[in-house]
């Protein structure tokens, strides 16, 4: 059942994906894309006509220990929460957030990640190249429009333990850096959420909360970091009811929320597993595309097609095959920067 089939050492990580998963053919009624990394990546899936998979290379690497404990940065009020009115046509509307904490950069550098304003590095490289792909779906660009809510980006994966939380993390810092983006991360894995830990920041209400009491409106729970462009939505308060709640209207009208005042703004909402919980189903149904992190040395073929089939949603979907180990590749990420070389 796991057996793979020989690639050719020179293919991007979103082909090997296909290949691998022998996803070119079942997945003929979606239309492929690309992949990305939590150390490293693979490729994409569409709903609607078939198309050829879209390279987006991703390179492999080793399983990011678990990050220290960090210690919690008490949330700083700034401003109320507040818009910029009458804004002129054509122009976006911007909230100040009053919820603010800072990310440990040295910690989060530690435990693995990327971290902004540090030197390129492999991981940082891929990450670049896999969502150039992701921004091309979301506004458009090399000759094609942006698809329907393709600012919105789900991650998920088939099992727990398969790294999508830190590609999650990883994909949203690397689109932070963007002059032009603004990107929130929805930690959706209300069951187990890691977002806030991983980044060490202090906990409190958030997505469950806003989706409970519709007089919760969303933005006033976003927590704006010291990285530039990045803010956070918690996943608040646990409850047994969480996939009625992600199920009801009030998902599309909160994700609207969040999504229709800021054109530039980028969700990325990190997900329960789907094989693992039922709430990644009902999150797919509003997003425009899809990113399942596919682990190379642990998910089996069939879970990839069963996770997929789960997903019931027209959105583009990507595999991201992580901790993979391959050799023969052309692609020297790092080297270029001084990165690996022997004085």
């Amino acid at each position: 059942m796991n057996q793979k089939p020989p690639v050719a050492d020179t293919a991007s990580l979103i082909e090997r994906a296909s290949e691998i998963y022998g996803l070119r053919e079942a997945l003929r009624g979606r239309p492929v894309a690309a992949p990305l990394a939590e150390a490293p990546v693979g490729p994409p899936v569409t709903a609607a006509r078939p198309e050829p998979v879209v390279p987006a290379a991703v390179s492999p690497a080793a399983e990011a220990p678990a990050p220290k404990p960090m210690a919690p940065t008490p949330i700083q009020p700034t401003q109320p929460i507040q818009q910029v009115a009458a804004a002129p046509t054509g122009q976006w509307r911007r909230t100040v957030h009053s919820r603010r904490a800072d990310v440990d950069l040295e910690a989060l550098g530690e435990a693995g990640f990327i971290v902004p304003g540090a030197p390129p590095s492999p991981l940082s490289e891929e990450f670049r190249i896999a969502k150039r792909h992701l921004l091309i779906q979301a506004f458009g660009g090399r000759k094609s429009q942006a698809i329907d809510k393709g600012r919105l980006i789900l991650m998920c994966s088939a099992q727990p333990n398969e790294g999508k939380t830190f590609c999650s993390v990883n994909l949203a810092l690397s689109l932070a850096a963007e002059t032009d983006v603004d990107v929130l991360l929805i930690d959706a894995d209300v069951a187990k959420p890691e977002v806030l830990s991983t980044l060490g920041l202090p906990g409190g209400p958030g997505l469950m909360d806003a989706l409970a009491d519709p007089s919760i409106d969303p933005e006033t729970l976003v927590v704006e970091t010291n990285i530039p462009n990045l803010s956070v939505l918690p996943a608040g308060r646990q409850t047994n009811n969480d996939t009625e709640l992600l199920a009801s209207d009030r998902t599309p009208q909160l994700i609207e929320r969040l999504i229709a005042d800021n054109p530039r703004r980028v969700i990325v909402i990190d997900s329960a597993p789907a094989l693992a919980a039922s709430p990644a189903s009902s999150l797919a149904l509003h997003v425009g595309q899809i990113t399942m992190i596919v682990r190379a040395d642990q998910t089996s073929e069939s879970e990839v097609r069963e996770a997929l089939a789960m997903l019931e949603s027209p959105a583009r979907v990507q595999l991201i095959l992580n901790r993979v180990t391959y050799v023969g590749s052309s692609r020297k990420f790092g080297y270029y920067y001084g990165f690996g070389e022997k004085s």
